[in-house]
């Protein structure tokens, strides 16, 4: 079976899950955790709804994502990079799965347009090249994936 065979995603973290797949060039495995997290937040929204604050989701998300095994960075400072590569600020990343995703949470009624654009930007100037931003505060989950 391969490593990223989809029936085992969910059920048996892979021993490299806790290594930067962005730094090993590894786009399967960053892939594998993605769905990992798109599973995993799916999960929580099923057992706490909507209607908590984000900080609750966040911890939640973190938790069950560590027991996996896989590394969760939460309330990160992020630098954020000029074109030439001259650190032009930092902010806070909501949760940093292996060095290799930024996840974006939010808990609201709904998504708007600026929520994406948050994430592009945050993903564009931290030359992250994968992202998550997922709504836990509707009754239908709502999540979106980006790659740049």
């Amino acid at each position: 079976m391969s490593t990223t065979d989809p029936m085992r995603m969910n059920t048996e973290p892979q021993k490299d899950t806790n290594r930067s797949a962005e730094h090993t060039g590894n786009e399967d495995e960053i892939l594998r955790m993605t769905g990992i997290v798109r599973q995993t937040a799916y999960n929580i929204h099923t057992y706490f709804g909507p209607g908590f604050l984000e900080k609750v989701y966040e911890n939640a998300l973190r938790h069950r994502l560590e027991a996996l095994g896989i590394i969760t960075e939460q309330q990160v400072p992020v630098k954020v990079y000029d074109a030439d590569g001259f650190v032009v600020g930092e902010y806070q990343v909501d949760l940093l799965i292996a060095k290799s995703i930024i996840v974006e949470l939010k808990a609201l009624k709904s998504l708007i347009p600026e929520h994406e654009a948050q994430l592009l930007n945050y993903l564009k100037a931290t030359r992250i090249r994968h992202g998550v931003l997922i709504n836990f505060g509707t009754v239908r989950f709502q999540i979106k994936k980006y790659v740049l």
